[in-house]
């Protein structure tokens, strides 16, 4: 099995923050943040795999968030492809400090490759 993959880096800005996102409280990067920037970086994994007119669509997220950020660290999130089944995509994800190498956060995140205009026809939209 082909195991595409990307990583993506960040730093964490006060609009990342727990406090920021309603996540909680602290000056600390919000979990939602985190999932999302897993997110991106599994869009960027499956980019390569998309014909014209595709795109993808996340339908299931597991993720545990280990270890706090503090704002201006750099985080770099890494999605691997462990399983692809036709039109799913499962991308195992981990995302660590880009100054101590200690893991933040670790899970899998799953996608399916979708048609754009025939999905947002569903919604009773166009694409533009």
């Amino acid at each position: 099995m082909t195991h595409d993959e990307a990583t993506l880096t960040f730093t964490v800005t006060t609009d990342d923050t727990a406090r920021a996102v309603g996540s909680g409280s602290l000056e600390v990067l919000g979990t939602p943040v985190l999932l999302a920037w897993a997110e991106a970086t599994t869009c960027a994994a499956a980019d390569p795999l998309l014909e014209d007119g595709q795109t993808t669509v996340g339908t299931r997220v597991s993720l545990e968030h280990r270890a706090a950020s503090s704002v201006g660290d750099r985080v770099r999130v890494l999605a691997r492809q462990v399983h692809r089944d036709g039109r799913l995509l499962r991308y195992e994800v981990t995302a660590v400090a880009d100054d101590t190498g200690s893991v933040l956060g670790h899970g899998e995140v799953t996608r399916v490759v979708v048609d754009t205009e025939r999905f947002l026809a569903r919604l009773g939209r166009g694409a533009g």
